[in-house]
């Protein structure tokens, strides 16, 4: 009977034994996997669902291990250990994520974030505080959304939302988030621009666009750069192969270094064979900005030669007697045809007020401005008429009327331009327009002032660029 006892009492401790190390072994497993899991970033990459450790099958195991050992494993253990999967558990549910959504035709906002999960009514609710800074129907195709959501990585389903930024144009963008009371509010950020002057210089070879193109100058300077002569310059008879340029203006950056818009140019020249023509952008103290030649004298004429966006348009009919094309015979020509691409921008001639905008017999669409007491212009055969044009209207020098086209009696698409002196219509090619109002007195003791300044980092700075592409050969 003691011998049965004993051995029962051996046998019961034994098992204790047993279980006291199989519970060790469990905790020990259970803080090693815990540990692994918070020290992975992504819970979702470790483990799979079927894989989970559920804590009650672990209390379980404990609890039935411990039924004779609870002096050992007090019920606080059970409790720490639950804590801890209740922790994991919650990690493993919630995860943040990153989306960038690009804009597919057919998308509207509304249904990109019900595309995410949201429900309707929450996301028109978004739509709402959005329109609040910016109009979610400008969203264009291919426009890139960075969208911030917290997702429940069991159910693959949204929980929230939590923020939605828009790219505006360059160094803008308009930013939905949450405040601290979890509700959406929505702004506007614009990055500060940065004012960079660069400056470039060659030889003209092919036409002047391109031989400004390939020393990195944008279109849109070149084409100001052409404006600027516009007034005095010919570019399709005048400038030739050899001849050379020169230009310092300025871009507006953001604080990445991605440009924004181009600024002013501040100085530009023109060499042609021999003679070198010079300007300088000057604002006068009366707030009036032109471009001056060293002497202060205004490069700008009253009237353009040439009033067209396409600079190279050749002339098709000169001004005079001709043989008319369509009726074979010879007549007076009382205007200069330049033929230009249909559609391409024609700019008034000078300042001045529409007194005719419409169609007119043999000239088509047409339109007549009267630029002082002494000179009008007229334009014939075009296309259409520019938005705002119609009699009465002031209209300011470079500004479009309308657009090249073959309305009227015309064999294809070009521009007819008049120049009518006091009553009499003459050759556009040989009229002496007035100069501009030149510089005097403190205006020109200021514009020389800013010459010289602009001449001595003129010459920096087209050292310094000879330098370095010397240094990349």
């Amino acid at each position: 009977m003691k011998l049965n006892n004993i051995k029962d009492k051996l046998n019961i401790n034994h098992k204790n034994k047993h279980r006291v190390i199989a519970v060790g072994y469990a905790v020990a497993v259970a803080f090693a996997f815990i540990l692994s899991l918070t020290n992975n970033n992504d819970v979702n990459a470790s483990i799979s669902p079927n894989e989970r450790f559920d804590y009650l099958m672990l209390e379980n195991a404990i609890s039935t291990g411990m039924a004779d050992t609870s002096s050992v494993y007090p019920q606080s253990s059970v409790e720490n250990i639950k804590s801890l999967f209740e922790m994991v558990n919650y990690k493993e549910k919630e995860k943040t994520v990153e989306n960038e959504i690009v804009v597919s035709k057919g998308d509207t906002f509304i249904n990109i974030l019900t595309n995410l999960g949201l429900e309707y009514n929450a996301a028109n609710n978004i739509y709402l505080e959005l329109k609040k800074v910016y109009d979610p129907r400008n969203l264009r195709v291919g426009q890139k959304l960075q969208i911030t959501t917290i997702m429940d990585t069991r159910e693959d389903k949204l929980i929230s939302l939590e923020s939605i930024v828009i790219p505006g144009k360059a160094g803008e963008r308009f930013i939905l988030s949450k405040d601290e009371n979890s509700k959406y509010t929505a702004q506007a950020e614009k990055d500060e621009l940065l004012q960079e002057v660069n400056s470039a210089s060659g030889s003209i070879e092919g036409t002047l666009s391109k031989s400004m193109n390939r020393q990195g100058v944008p279109n849109k300077i070149v084409a100001n750069f052409i404006n600027i002569f516009a007034y005095s310059i010919d570019f399709r008879r005048d400038v030739r192969k050899g001849d050379k340029f020169e230009i310092i203006y300025e871009n507006h950056l953001t604080p990445d270094g991605q440009l924004v818009k181009t600024g002013n140019i501040l100085y530009a020249s023109l060499t042609l064979r021999k003679d070198k023509l010079s300007l300088y952008r000057f604002k006068d103290k009366n707030g009036n900005i032109d471009y001056y030649n060293e002497k202060g004298l205004a490069m700008k004429k009253t009237l353009h030669r040439k009033p067209l966006a396409f600079q190279n348009a050749r002339i098709s009919s000169p001004f005079g007697r001709r043989r008319h094309p369509i009726f074979k015979d010879i007549r007076v020509h009382w205007g200069v045809d330049y033929a230009a691409p249909q559609g391409t921008a024609i700019y008034a001639g000078g300042d001045g007020v529409v007194q005719v905008a419409k169609y007119n017999g043999a000239y088509g669409n047409y339109v007549k401005i009267r630029h002082n007491s002494e000179y009008s212009t007229a334009y014939g055969h075009m296309k259409g008429f520019a938005k705002g044009i119609r009699p009465g209207v002031r209209v300011k020098q470079g500004q479009i009327i309308g657009y090249v086209g073959s309305t009227g009696r015309s064999t294809g698409p070009h521009l007819h331009y008049e120049v009518v002196k006091n009553g009499t219509r003459v050759n556009p090619l040989t009229i002496k327009a007035s100069a501009g109002e030149n510089l005097n007195g403190t205006n020109l003791a200021n514009f020389k002032k800013q010459v010289a300044a602009i001449k001595e980092s003129h010459k920096n700075m087209f050292a310094q660029a000879k330098k370095a592409k010397l240094a990349s050969k």
